[in-house]
């Protein structure tokens, strides 16, 4: 049976990334907005619920260990966006490799990934540096919750100020299919399209909950503590949507709108998600979340170096791939 419920979970996350996607294109056309914004901030932050569900409610309604509360709560906050920095880019490099080639050219807008990069890297750096402040020191830790708070405000006002200059550019939402609910007969305006994100959104947070279910269930047999558990599996589940979402639309030739997606989830859950792990766990530099953040973002840095010097191959998200399977090593040495 646990079996089957993981599978089936997995089904369901699929059918609900394609319905998301779907209506979310037909969103981002209506709203005139560019790729960037439909991507990095729509998607982003719709997608990544699930996975922010589970640290919240780890922290603030877990079970009567407050240890292992707090345990995979860091777990699931850190765990995020290193499954996002490395698993992600490197499936999706893996779902073009065929059509493009080991060499082939990626191609999402340089300026929106910069400067999603650029704000994950800041805010991300300070989480690294709040493991290191004591916890007498409550009140310089406030200060860095509340920078990192202010980083995520920011990154929305910036990315949503450059949308009328990239559609201009050409950079605009298209979608290239009709809604799918108009295949029911009803009519493609806002309302359906509403409906329809909203029926992909309750699905795709179903699944993740399915899939973490099994996955919890499965734990003890394998003898993982419930830190490890956190930060390797759940995000595994809870990042199924922005892998598959991109995977979708990098395979449709949509760049940007394939980054976006990755790239904004990182930067949500880079900013205000370790915000709320400094200020309520304890937030210690053990192995495991240390090496997990040291990861993440030399990954990052490394994406947006070769973004910024002659472009992002496919072959360059494989690095990204290397590096998870690294930190796998080293977490479970």
């Amino acid at each position: 049976m646990l079996v089957f419920e993981i599978l089936g979970s997995l089904l369901l996350i699929l059918v609900a990334a394609e319905v998301f996607v779907n209506a979310l294109e037909h969103l981002g056309e209506k709203l005139k907005i560019s790729e960037g914004v439909t991507g990095s901030l729509f998607a982003a932050v719709g997608t990544a619920l699930p996975e922010t569900l589970v640290p919240l409610l780890a922290i603030f309604a877990g079970g009567a260990n407050t240890a292992v509360n707090e345990e995979i709560g860091v777990g699931a906050i850190l765990g995020a966006p290193l499954m996002l920095s490395t698993l992600s880019l490197f499936l999706m490099s893996l779902a073009v490799l065929k059509r493009r080639g080991r060499q082939g050219h990626l191609t999402p807008e340089r300026s929106g990934l910069k400067r999603d990069l650029d704000f994950f890297l800041m805010a991300f750096s300070l989480s690294l540096v709040a493991m290191f402040i004591p916890h007498t020191q409550s009140w310089v830790r406030a200060v860095l919750a509340f920078i990192m708070v202010m980083i995520y405000f920011f990154y929305v006002m910036l990315t949503l100020k450059a949308s009328s200059k990239l559609v201009a550019n050409g950079h605009a939402t298209e979608a290239n299919e009709p809604i799918w609910f108009s295949r029911l007969g009803l009519p493609q305006n806002m309302t359906v399209i509403l409906v329809q994100l909203a029926l992909g959104l309750v699905l795709l947070v179903a699944g993740a909950k399915g899939f973490i279910h099994g996955v919890e269930q499965a734990a003890p047999i394998l003898g993982i503590s419930a830190l490890v558990l956190s930060l390797m599996i759940v995000p595994v589940a809870t990042e199924l949507p922005e892998k598959v979402n991109s995977i979708l639309w990098i395979r449709k030739g949509k760049d940007t709108l394939a980054f976006g997606n990755i790239s904004g989830a990182m930067v949500f859950q880079g900013t205000l998600l370790p915000a709320i792990g400094i200020s309520l766990t304890p937030w210690v530099p053990v192995k495991e979340v240390l090496t997990g953040v040291v990861v993440t973002l030399l990954a990052a840095i490394w994406l947006r170096w070769q973004l910024l010097h002659g472009g992002l191959r496919v072959w360059h998200l494989w690095l990204n791939g290397a590096l998870y399977v690294a930190y796998l090593a080293i977490a479970l040495s």
